[in-house]
């Protein structure tokens, strides 16, 4: 146990699991049906008054054969003052069968904190996962996550985001890759309480077959939040006729000294790069992988830890050609 941060769960032993993105210099702790390997008990992260992590966390959670087929569990993360933590958070599944998740994840930054936290879905496609993130900031505090989306019958990210001390910045950012009859869904609400914060959202989705995007944002300015910075992008590409993206993007200002914006584009593969690419001897397959790519890249280079970014990248290169 690193004396830096504690869990208040305690250090689970390891299941047979092979994960795909380990890293040097991280360690690894496994949530089973939604409870700590071993201790059997709920997750609780905190970092103490000044603590600062050297490694990376991963957080494996897993659904297993054993367990209920509708779950429903909390989980924590506490950053105290002055601290600096960084976290991968992941979910998958053993069994096979349908299984349904309701999860909450309560997310505090004390002044001054700086958190990473990286969130990949990646579940079998008769999982349903529903995910309320509800986030408290600090003034000073500093929050960076990245969402990563890529296997589930149904995902749906519920985001709430309260500024509450000034010169808070907060930076979410999420890729949902869907095909199949998949549904996805990311509703977002960020509330700017206090004068002098920032917050960004960049959200990007690529759906084929008959698959179903779902993207609600709403940034609300309360008066007297003066100086409030705020961006809000949702930019999503269509591979077939079939599939469908609802977004709706929304600002909500009662202040008026302020610098906001949001915006939604809807599209397909652009004709012109594809030619482009196909006229140097690029087949055409490859060619619409690297529009693809390109247009996922905005999203997988927010992640910082550059071996992860590559790891994230191969996996998206993996989903985009069918695979798993």
């Amino acid at each position: 146990m690193n004396d830096l941060y504690t869990l208040a769960s305690g250090t689970p032993n390891r299941p047979r699991f092979n994960c795909r993105v380990p890293l040097e210099n991280s360690r690894q702790l496994f949530l089973v049906d939604g409870l700590v390997q071993e201790t059997g008990k709920s997750f609780s992260f905190r970092l103490q008054k000044g603590q600062v992590m050297e490694e990376l966390l991963q957080v494996i959670a897993v659904r297993s054969d054993e367990g209920p087929n509708e779950l429903t569990y909390s989980n924590e993360l506490f950053f105290g003052e002055n601290t600096f933590g960084r976290l991968l958070c992941c979910a998958h599944a053993f069994t096979q069968g349908p299984v349904s998740t309701q999860e909450t994840v309560s997310i505090q930054l004390e002044a001054n904190a700086q958190a990473e936290i990286i969130v990949m879905q990646h579940e079998h496609n008769e999982a349903t996962h529903k995910t309320r993130f509800v986030v408290n900031q600090a003034a000073g505090s500093q929050l960076k996550m990245v969402f990563l989306s890529l296997h589930g019958a149904s995902i749906e990210n519920n985001i709430e985001v309260n500024l509450q001390g000034e010169h808070a910045n907060c930076d979410l950012s999420g890729l949902y890759l869907a095909d199949g009859q998949q549904r996805i869904a990311n509703h977002l609400r960020l509330f700017h309480h206090v004068p002098d914060c920032q917050s960004s959202q960049l959200f990007k989705g690529i759906l084929d077959d008959e698959a179903v995007g779902h993207f609600s944002g709403k940034i609300t300015v309360v008066p007297d939040a003066q100086r409030t910075d705020a961006f809000q992008a949702n930019h999503n590409l269509l591979l077939s006729q079939q599939a469908r993206i609802h977004t709706d993007p929304q600002l909500e200002i009662y202040a008026d000294d302020v610098k906001c914006s949001h915006g939604a584009t809807v599209g397909r593969l652009q004709p012109e790069e594809l030619f482009y690419l196909r006229s140097r001897g690029i087949p055409k397959k490859e060619a619409e992988l690297l529009q693809q790519l390109a247009f996922a890249y905005a999203v997988l280079e927010k992640i910082p830890n550059e071996i992860l970014r590559e790891r994230m990248m191969e996996m998206v290169e993996k989903r985009l050609r069918g695979g798993c």
